[in-house]
């Protein structure tokens, strides 16, 4: 099952997902064929609306499809480039958060809700004020709050955010650097109680090593790139994101939602193909991981395919593949 897409009639990647009265729910991108060069900013990721997917049983193939939920003609702040997206449900309605980018070719994060978990969505007429970057992930927590997650470097533009300006000359594949810097921290956001703005603005998430140091810039293996998710389990928060140009998804575990949080190890090897971007949910007794491949388009970057497989927490709640990968 592992190896098996879950649909094939178009290209998925990214998938964000959810269980919502008791079906699962996958929030993907939509890959498609373009004729733009690839280069290291991402720009042959051009993508321009969202599907949603849902199963009712864990080795249900094909995922039912329920069309587009929402197309960037819908959005008028957008220009181009609708990555990686997150749904939340809160107060009776369901939100998508979703990257994008404006008139200016700055990523921005914009919401779009709707009354049913599959769409159509309603998109707000402009993004989240404050807001930046890419990759949104959402997560409420037990007592109600609800958080975003957000960050991605190089083409996600989270390194021309150093200071409290954009900076273009940060722009593309860039990062610091140097022995003993600091490598850049994902983002988290407390949402107001309608979903539908920050309530203080955005604050690093710390990841640290075992001897309780910030991860540094050079350390490829383990820093944060993009791909942010956050999930909870047995009273545990575990933070987990890409590392990018090497290819893994790791995380790293923390007592509070915000952090700090301590690396704990890498779920998944690199797939074929350069990104690697997942999520992580509890469904029928057992845990999965969301994750992609390009396997159905033979390699090809931008083309890549949604496939599910379980994971396990060991009894010091390090997580393991069910399955050698």
């Amino acid at each position: 099952m592992a190896d098996q897409p879950l649909v094939t009639h178009i290209y998925t990647a990214d998938p964000s997902a959810h269980v919502f009265n008791d079906i699962l729910y996958v929030y993907p991108s939509h890959d498609r064929e373009t004729d733009i060069p690839f280069d290291d900013n991402g720009s042959q990721y051009d993508m321009i609306d969202y599907h949603v997917l849902s199963l009712e049983t864990p080795d249900q193939r094909p995922a039912k499809d329920h069309g587009v939920a929402l197309t960037a003609g819908d959005i008028p702040w957008v220009s181009k480039q609708m990555w990686a997206p997150d749904a939340a449900y809160k107060n009776g309605k369901y939100y998508l958060y979703f990257p994008a980018r404006d008139k200016q070719g700055i990523f921005r994060i914009g919401v779009a809700v709707s009354d049913k978990p599959e769409g159509p969505f309603r998109p707000e007429p402009e993004p989240i004020s404050g807001s930046y970057t890419i990759d949104p992930a959402s997560f409420v927590d037990d007592d109600g709050q609800a958080y975003l997650y957000i960050g991605g470097l190089w083409g996600g533009q989270l390194q021309c955010w150093q200071g409290s300006q954009f900076e273009e000359k940060w722009s593309g594949p860039q990062e610091p650097s140097g022995e003993g810097v600091d490598a850049l921290f994902p983002l988290v956001a407390k949402l107001s109680e309608d979903m539908l703005t920050f309530e203080d603005g955005v604050h690093p998430i710390h990841i640290l090593d075992e001897t309780g140091q910030p991860i540094k810039a050079d350390d490829h293996d383990r820093r944060f790139f993009e791909a942010s998710w956050m999930h909870k389990k047995n009273g545990v928060y575990y933070f987990s994101y890409s590392t990018g140009d090497t290819h893994f998804l790791c995380y790293a575990t923390g007592t509070s939602p915000t952090g700090p949080f301590t690396y704990g190890g890498r779920i998944l090897e690199p797939v074929l193909g350069w990104t690697t971007h997942h999520s992580i949910v509890d469904w029928r007794g057992k845990s999965w991981l969301f994750y992609h491949d390009c396997s159905l388009s033979k390699g090809v970057d931008h083309l890549r395919s949604v496939k599910m497989r379980e994971i396990i927490y060991d009894e010091k709640g390090k997580i393991h593949l069910a399955d050698p990968q």
